[in-house]
């Protein structure tokens, strides 16, 4: 390899990694609110009240995909498809609940759940990188395998 595509490799590693350290922390986050800060049936209260459709099922399934999400973005593990998962999760928010506000996050709109829809978005395609659970219990060979299940 040529110290530019060594580079270039380096350079790609680091980013895919500040990516997801970066987007695990804000889901593990928010899935941690929604289940220990305001409660299950509470977050089932808040998305029945903003209209999100099966909020008594969907409100608890989303509180666990973002806290262990969260997690496992954080670690690499399963990165691809989780992250898939997670950018799905913010394009429902932004079509069935932010839409409606705008962009500006301080008027209840999209611009967070945008960026994060998007960050997950590329992480699914990119994959974990090297410093990842994946990178070390799938290796290279099965980055494609991994990215056919995003």
């Amino acid at each position: 390899m040529s110290s530019q595509a060594q580079t270039t490799a380096t350079q790609s590693t680091i980013a895919r990694t500040v990516l997801r350290l970066a987007l695990g922390v804000i889901f593990f986050a928010h899935g941690w609110q929604k289940i220990f800060e305001y409660t299950i049936p509470g977050t089932q209260a808040a998305f029945t009240q903003m209209g999100v459709p099966a909020a008594q099922l969907i409100a608890p399934a989303i509180g666990f995909l973002e806290l262990v999400g969260g997690a496992a973005i954080i670690l690499g593990v399963l990165a691809r498809p989780v992250a898939a998962l997670l950018a799905l999760d913010m394009l429902g928010a932004l079509f069935l609940v932010h839409a409606p506000a705008g962009i500006f996050a301080d008027k209840g709109g999209y611009e967070l759940v945008l960026v994060l829809a998007a960050a997950a978005a590329a992480l699914a395609l990119a994959g974990a990188g090297r410093f990842s659970i994946d990178a070390w219990v799938f290796g290279r060979s099965q980055s494609r395998t991994l990215a056919a299940l995003a």
